[in-house]
Parts: C-alpha cells; structure tokens; sequence
C-alpha cells in the first residue's frame, strides 16, 4: 500500500506537499476502506488549476524510470515548476506491506534525468545512487556482483537495474523488495475519454471494444448499461478484422460507439478499465465523472470501493459524493493552497457518521 507521498518543485507544486493516507481516523462505518493502516479508497476534490490532476502525474513519475509500462508524453508541459528556487524536482513515497515499511526517494531534472535514487526498507538503506557523481551501491543479498558494475554513466534507475540484473536470495528484506518492484508494476493512472490516455499497468493499445470482448464482458457490459437505465442489445462484431461492438436495432445494426452519447462512451472507456482494475495495485483517475449525472457518478463511485485489495482514488467537482453512506470523512480530500488534507483533519469539530459532510463543505466547515 501507497502510505504517504510527498513532491517539491514538480509543476504546478513549488513548495513540498504530502498526501498522506497513513492517518485514518478511528471511525467505526465502513471500516473496509482502511487496510494495513492505510486510506485505500478517497475522493480528492479541489478549485480548477488547485493541483489534482498534477498529483496524479507526480505520483505516476515513478513508473516513468522503474518500469516499461505505457507512459504519457511528458513534454506537454513544464516538468519543474517555473517559480521554483531549485533546478529539480524532489520525490519521496512511503510503502507498507505487512509490517515492512520501503521509502523510496529521489530526484529529477527531468522526466528522464535522474540525479539522486535511495531506497530503504524498514529503516536500511539497500540501494542508493549518485549520479553526478557515479557512485552508489546495493546491499540485497545476491546483487553483490553489481557494485562493480553499477558505477557507470548509464542513466538507467539503479533500483531497475538491480531488479533487472541480479538473482536475488530468498530473504525478508528481498521478498519487500520484490513486493514493492509488483506494486508499481500495477499501478495505473487514466483519464476520462476526453484523452482517452493512461499511464502504468500494461503497454501497447487496444481499443475499447477490443478490451471489452477479448475478456468475454459484451453481455455484462449491456448488464451493466442498464443497471444505468441505458439500453441496447449488444453483440461483437468484425469489422476489418477487428472486433467490435455493435447494437442491435430493429431496422439497422451499428457501431456502438457511433450511437453512444459522449456519457455512454465515457462509460464505456470506464467499464474497459474497471474488468482491468482488479489486478491493479493503486489506481488514479482523474475526474473520473466529467460527463456523468450526479446518480450515475454515486453509483460508479460504488462500484470503486467494492474492489477489494486496490488503492483507488479519483478527482471530482461532484459535491453529491460527500456522504458518509458512501465514504468517510478521512477519505474525502481537499487540495488547497499547496496542501492536500482529509476532511477529519480539516475541521476541529468531532464528525459523526450523521453528519451531513456536504452541507458542511459549502458552509465552510472544512476550511482548516
């Protein structure tokens, strides 16, 4: 689980701010969304340009250099913030596993040019670089051989390199290790179909119908749909040698997607990544509801938190969300002024499940 994660000059973020999901509060409802002391599902609201979606970048850059999973262009924006007193951008994440705590730090100039890397497990630093300097070393059992050949000017990660290159021994401090490499592996950050992009996970493209039918879902897709009160028949198609979704209509069969409303298709592009989540590790979608009713937001919320074993977070304008029969007040999130806190850490007054958490928003309670 992702416990803690802070970032200093990157974007819009000059000085350092911290999402920290190791501080739930001792509710007693739904006590499912908190696992190994960890917030595992939240909502994340905050005003235009406030930094939500920048979060969800910063927190993705680490699989920018530790993995070979889809990446978005960087390059269409600044990478470091233009006010900045410093020439890069810091990063740090806090993991648990069990009782085993892995920080990860580093620095960067760019998306691509690593200047520093450290990577402790419960307290021992195991892997650290330099690279200006070139130097560094890895102390896991069985990567030994590599301090030799680790001292060289290449800019790959070192904390890749060692995972990449060395037969590791079976050990306590080997297997977090491992654990940590799986974690960003699968961890997978998209957006809504204005882009249609996502970052992590897998590579390579497959289009949203492909995705659908090639896990046998077309029938609990249509299920799906109208669970939504929206309707069709739907069935697979080739269409050039490709698969494809078609509806059934009395007169005429059609491409799903040529009759969809840009809501359906959003919700599409969702339930293509939803039959994938499950064997994510932690999950970013940023406004994940831009084209959806209020109800419909509610229910595709749901449909998140039951996901078991996942970190899923998403960003949102939708006040309607702000329930505790959805979630709790330590999994609602505000990013504000360079800060980003729950809603429990927000106010002095002591919330109850009773609470009505959005009247209190829009009435300013959670402006601590």
């Amino acid at each position: 689980m992702l416990k803690k994660f802070s970032v200093e000059n990157f974007k819009g973020f000059r000085e350092k701010i911290t999402f920290d999901l190791g501080m739930p509060s001792n509710y007693g409802f739904i006590p499912e969304v908190i696992q190994n002391g960890c917030v595992t599902k939240g909502i994340i609201y905050g005003k235009n340009s406030s930094g939500k979606s920048n979060l969800g970048v910063a927190i993705f850059d680490i699989i920018t250099h530790l993995t070979d999973k889809n990446k978005l262009p960087q390059g269409l924006g600044f990478y470091l913030n233009l006010d900045g007193r410093k020439s890069f951008a810091e990063f740090e994440y806090i993991f648990v596993f069990g009782n085993h705590e892995v920080v990860y730090k580093y620095k960067k100039t760019d998306v691509n040019v690593l200047l520093y890397e450290s990577l402790s497990i419960d307290g021992k630093e195991l892997i650290y670089y330099d690279f200006s300097s070139n130097e560094g070393f890895t102390l896991l059992a069985g990567s030994d051989t590599l301090n030799a050949s680790i001292k060289n000017e290449s800019p790959i990660s070192r904390v890749k390199y060692v995972n990449s290159n060395s037969i590791l021994e079976e050990n306590v401090e080997n297997n977090i290790f491992k654990k940590f490499i799986d974690f960003i592996d699968r961890m997978l950050l998209f957006y809504s179909l204005d882009t249609k992009g996502y970052e992590g996970f897998m590579t390579g493209t497959e289009s949203i119908a492909e995705g659908i039918i090639n896990s046998g879902k077309t029938k609990r897709f249509e299920t799906f749909l109208k669970q939504n009160d929206i309707h069709y028949n739907l069935f697979d198609q080739d269409v050039d040698g490709k698969k494809t979704l078609y509806c059934k209509f009395k007169n005429q069969n059609v491409d799903f997607f040529k009759v969809a409303s840009t809501g359906t298709r959003s919700l599409a592009l969702f339930y293509y990544w939803y039959i994938k989540m499950r064997e994510a590790s932690f999950v970013f979608i940023d406004e994940f509801d831009a084209f959806y009713h209020f109800e419909l937001s509610r229910d595709v919320e749901r449909c998140l938190i039951e996901i078991p074993e996942v970190q899923i977070f998403t960003t949102t304008h939708n006040t309607d969300l702000m329930s505790n029969d959805l979630l709790r007040p330590d999994c609602y999130f505000e990013i504000k002024d360079n800060k980003i806190k729950a809603f429990s850490q927000k106010t002095e007054k002591e919330l109850r499940q009773a609470h009505n958490l959005q009247k209190m928003y829009k009435a300013g309670a959670f402006s601590g």
